[in-house]
């Protein structure tokens, strides 16, 4: 969302904006690091398009996503962060030809994230944010912003180790995974996916996703 990367703008000196297929890039540094930030956009397909521009236009060597999730999991409530572990598309069904949640022609339902990279986006994770509880595991993305009870409940029984659920994730996890790009993610929760969740959402980007993505953000490029 624009208020999360207007918070992570907001740490970096010189940014300079470009514009490539339709979207603002802003190149520049941060605590020494070269650094491309961006809108992922909303949903898998655009996602997808973000992540190969960075990689064939911007030659990043390593995507950290941050962001807001819903909670799946019983134990994951909201202001909790969550740092993915792997990713899988819980739309995905291209049965009977493949099993469903399987990547066709992949053989694969998950793609894993960055062991080495998430390992780092955790510990920054805790270094910025020593309040909150930190979870790692399975996310799960689809093109749908789930936000009624029927359907949370739904995922955590099709999924029962699913942590949370978002809506680009694993289209980035896939796009890295394509081009040998480590990538790893976190989300903040900001809500539980249900009947209250439009409403948590919009106030919790507000108040406190951008400081979040902002604290990690800093934290893992100041001890990279």
């Amino acid at each position: 969302m624009q208020e999360e990367l207007s918070s992570v703008l907001a740490l970096m000196p010189d940014e300079r904006k470009q514009r490539v297929a339709g979207r603002d890039f802003w190149a520049g540094h941060l605590h020494g690091h070269d650094v491309v930030a961006v809108l992922s956009r909303i949903g898998k397909v655009a996602a997808a398009t973000t992540a190969t521009v960075l990689i064939e236009r911007f030659k990043v060597d390593r995507i950290v996503f941050t962001g807001v999730a819903g909670g799946l999991a019983p134990h994951v409530k909201a202001g909790d962060v969550v740092v993915a572990d792997s990713f899988m598309q819980h739309d995905m069904d291209a049965s009977p030809i493949f099993p469903k949640y399987e990547i066709p022609l992949y053989g694969v339902e998950r793609f894993a994230a960055d062991p080495a990279l998430t390992d780092e986006l955790a510990q920054a994770a805790r270094a910025a944010l020593p309040g909150s509880t930190l979870h790692r595991g399975l996310m799960v993305s689809g093109d749908r912003f789930v936000s009624t009870t029927y359907e949370s409940r739904a995922l955590q029984a099709a999924l029962p180790d699913a942590l949370a659920v978002e809506m680009e994730g694993a289209a980035f996890a896939q796009v890295c995974h394509d081009y040998g790009v480590p990538f790893a993610a976190v989300r903040t929760i900001s809500d539980r996916a249900d009947d209250e969740a439009h409403g948590d959402f919009i106030t919790f980007i507000q108040e406190v996703a951008s400081r979040h993505s902002a604290a990690i953000v800093d934290a893992l490029l100041r001890g990279a």
